[in-house]
């Protein structure tokens, strides 16, 4: 008797490829998805580049834990779709040591430096040499929710020369606290642009972490222009929240237009 298995049917559009890269700095290979605008075969112009982590839960009901951002369905619903979109597979068992810059005494991780030295070292050139993209930091991005938002924000603080906007859906303030201090003594450049969203049903902490982050920020100087703050009452830390609440901040994202 021939047994029957039952796959999962991808979702992804069909703007949406897939390759597998060496990632030297952190020993293993990593999953790539590039979500290109639908106009681009068609066009010669040049994008802007948003890095998104967790990357199997962006595209692909598929290849996502507890159902997917629908990132591409909402591109593809546009006239037209302004940016390349490459969503970066997280580690699995690894994910806590790769999102975090700092060690956590009881959860560990702090290997959050090497990841972004991957996508500043590794990951960026490659998809500059392969598409047509606008590589300056200006047109560079890094975007996620959760840890993924913690890393997404540490990222644009320790590598202000390559990611000059940040993305951040309910970041894990908590598991590093270390990233105010960071924020107090760093330089961040005028010009760097932090859109922050979080939930009230996340936690009671959620909210006044976000808050704080953002009133250092202001006290650090950055025009209250470049900042937008989004507490949504009874948002909830899941996949669907940051899925309803993507256009929003894509929208926000692009609102400053190419700004080479």
């Amino acid at each position: 008797m021939l047994s029957t298995k039952f796959y999962s049917q991808s979702t992804a559009s069909k703007q949406v490829t897939t390759f597998v890269i060496e990632a030297p700095q952190l020993k293993t290979e990593k999953k790539i998805w590039v979500c290109l605008p639908k106009n681009y075969k068609n066009s010669k112009n040049r994008y802007p580049v948003i890095y998104m982590h967790d990357g199997q839960n962006l595209f692909d009901n598929e290849t996502s834990y507890v159902g997917e951002w629908k990132i591409d369905e909402y591109l593809d619903s546009l006239e037209t779709s302004e940016s390349i979109i490459v969503g970066i597979a997280h580690g699995n068992e690894k994910r806590i040591d790769e999102l975090t810059p700092f060690k956590h005494e009881e959860y560990g991780g702090g290997l959050g430096d090497r990841y972004l030295e991957f996508i500043v070292n590794t990951l960026k050139p490659l998809i500059d040499l392969k598409y047509r993209t606008l590589g300056d930091v200006n047109n560079t991005t890094l975007f996620g929710s959760s840890l993924g938002g913690l890393i997404s924000f540490y990222g644009a603080i320790e590598y202000p020369e390559t990611f000059g906007n940040a993305i951040v859906f309910s970041p894990a303030f908590w598991i590093n606290p270390e990233v105010y201090d960071l924020v107090k003594s760093a330089t961040i450049p005028i010009g760097s642009r932090f859109y922050f969203l979080v939930g009230t049903a996340e936690g009671e902490s959620m909210v006044p972490n976000q808050n704080k982050m953002v009133s250092l920020l202001l006290d650090k100087g950055i025009d209250s222009n470049n900042i937008s703050n989004n507490i949504i009452e009874n948002g909830e830390h899941n996949e669907q929240f940051w899925s309803e609440h993507f256009p929003k901040a894509y929208q926000w994202l692009l609102s400053n237009g190419d700004k080479n």
